[in-house]
């Protein structure tokens, strides 16, 4: 049985999906605004139409994924690294305890 405090698995993933869910949404949400100021301005001095799809598909969308997986890869490292410390200081905890 485990104390209240110590830290669950179940948590950590979720706070590592979590994280990375709406990373991945800002990102993609900043990298679509960003890319259609561009290709607007773009559009604007070739005397074009700006092709917004292009802003979606090909800048937005790769920049988002590659967001989301940094920000998995991120934040799992950190969360892991949490884990162990958070079990670590348990065991620490429960020696002197015990002593």
């Amino acid at each position: 049985m485990t104390k209240p405090g110590s830290p669950h698995w179940g948590g950590v993933v979720a706070r590592i999906f979590a994280f990375t869910f709406l990373t991945t949404l800002l990102t993609f949400a900043v990298a679509l605004f960003v890319s259609i100021i561009g290709t607007v301005i773009y559009a604007r001095l070739k005397h074009v139409s700006p092709n917004l799809m292009y802003a979606y598909k090909h800048i937005a969308f790769p920049i988002a994924v590659i967001g989301g997986a940094a920000a998995l890869i991120i934040t799992a490292i950190i969360e892991l690294r949490n884990q162990r410390q958070n079990k670590v200081l348990a065991a620490i905890e429960r020696t002197a305890l015990n002593h």
